[in-house]
């Protein structure tokens, strides 16, 4: 009989089929997370229009579950750390799935704020427990691949969205759509927690020895006896448990504090005031949009890539270089929209919609290898618990940057150098992280010697 740990067990091992099982029911609920989490704004013109609002009046209703999953991010990895990935996600899929049914009921714009900042809970939650989840699950070699897929899960749960909301609206209207999206999310979460079952790298940290062989009986050799994972057995004599403020994760807390904010607050800063920004450039707004779009299929393209690059190049490397990137990116759009001189030609159209493609892809990159970097450096113990605080630090700087864009671009006139300025000194906060980060991914090449 070998003992070792989980981790060890499955290192060299390829992915079996309940690990790829796991994955895809990770990918699937935060597909169907995006889906709820984005209906609101889709709709929004036909609530509008039946409520006979003002479009200014119905901001809160929007901007409630953001404020929600800021709460839901931290309280939720916390509570994934405490009773498990898998029973925090069937939770969350109860909450954002029932909300979304109770906002098809709901008349005015405050019983819908309401509803959504409850709902907001659920979507918070729902993203360090999903990443947890696959992360325990796989190993080190496959972890960023499978985390730069689930990156990806709720920007294609938005364009599901889009896609499924034309085919639903004409015989169930909007208030029909959202009680099928949110029975939706109640039998898929209940699914998810019949077929899957917690890591046993949580049972493990909670001394639950027998329930942790019986969950890695479905990926591991009968003749192995799992062992603590080392960064548990290292405390196991003394009692103390590793939480996301432990000073093994001090220098990873500070430097996701700093440069994961910086990456998300300019992923808000780009995608919610490009069309504002070119539209007063001098574009049409059909150019604009055509940036927009650039925008959200380089994001895609940019998240699934951090996984299949990180391995190869390591990750103080990545970040460097992606830093590197992104500043030179934002300075060349500066450029280019400050050069304009009256409408912009079709050439200048198409640098300045490849420009704003690129930047968004670039920090979608960013972002999805900070994931990777958070589930490799966090220990199982507190793996949720730390994705989450990280997720809410960048939110709420993200949120700051939404309500300060309109202001920035306000404040140059007809000059953008302002909005600019601020873009490029936040690009340049993503730069600490290569310093700051004591527990790197390795390129493969020092792997291997």
């Amino acid at each position: 009989m070998k003992r070792m740990p989980f981790s060890a067990a499955i290192a060299d091992a390829p992915l079996r089929p309940f690990q790829i099982v796991v994955a895809a029911f990770g990918l699937a609920f935060l597909v169907i997370d995006g889906i709820d989490l984005q209906s609101l704004a889709l709709v929004t013109p036909l609530i509008l229009d039946e409520w006979q609002i003002d479009r200014a009046l119905f901001g809160p209703a929007l901007a409630a579950s953001l404020f929600g999953m800021g709460f839901g991010s931290i309280l939720g990895g916390l509570l994934g750390d405490r009773i498990g990935r898998l029973n925090t996600l069937f939770i969350a899929s109860l909450i954002f799935g029932s909300t979304t049914i109770a906002a098809a009921y709901t008349n005015t714009v405050w019983e819908m704020s309401a509803v959504r900042a409850i709902g907001g809970l659920g979507f918070g939650a729902a993203y360090p427990n999903a990443l947890a989840l696959v992360s325990d699950w796989v190993s080190d070699r496959h972890r960023p691949h499978a985390i730069a897929l689930l990156s990806v899960g709720i920007p294609v749960g938005i364009t599901v969205a889009a896609e499924l909301l034309p085919l639903l609206l004409p015989d169930h209207g909007w208030r029909g759509a959202f009680v099928i999206f949110g029975v939706g999310s109640l039998v898929f979460g209940a699914l998810m927690r019949l077929v899957l079952r917690e890591p046993p790298a949580f049972y493990l940290a909670k001394g639950n020895t027998d329930a942790a062989q019986k969950s890695a009986a479905r990926v591991i050799d009968s003749d192995i006896e799992l062992a603590p994972e080392p960064e548990d057995a290292d405390f196991a004599e003394t009692g103390e448990r590793i939480g996301i403020f432990h000073q093994r994760n001090t220098r990873l807390n500070i430097a996701m504090f700093v440069s994961f904010s910086a990456a998300t607050t300019l992923v808000y800063g780009l995608l919610n005031w490009t069309t504002e920004l070119l539209t007063s450039a001098g574009f049409t707004l059909e150019e604009a949009l055509r940036a927009t779009s650039w925008q959200g299929i380089l994001s895609m393209i940019g998240g699934i890539s951090a996984g299949f690059t990180v391995r190869t190049f390591g990750s103080r490397a990545m970040i460097l270089g992606g830093a590197m990137l992104i500043t030179g990116t934002i300075v060349a759009l500066a450029f280019m929209v400050e050069g304009l001189e009256g409408p912009p030609s079709p050439s200048q159209i198409n640098v300045i919609v490849v420009l704003e493609g690129l930047a968004v892809g670039l920090v979608s990159m960013m972002i999805s290898l900070f994931y990777v970097v958070m589930a490799y450096g966090y220990p199982s113990a507190c793996r949720s618990g730390g994705i989450g605080f990280v997720i809410t630090s960048g939110r709420v700087f993200s949120i700051a940057m939404v309500f300060a864009g309109g202001w920035l671009l306000n404040l140059g006139g007809d000059s953008f150098v302002i909005y600019f300025a601020t873009l490029i000194a936040i690009a340049l906060l993503v730069f600490p992280a290569a310093f700051i980060i004591d527990n790197h991914i390795p390129p493969a090449r020092k792997k291997e010697s």
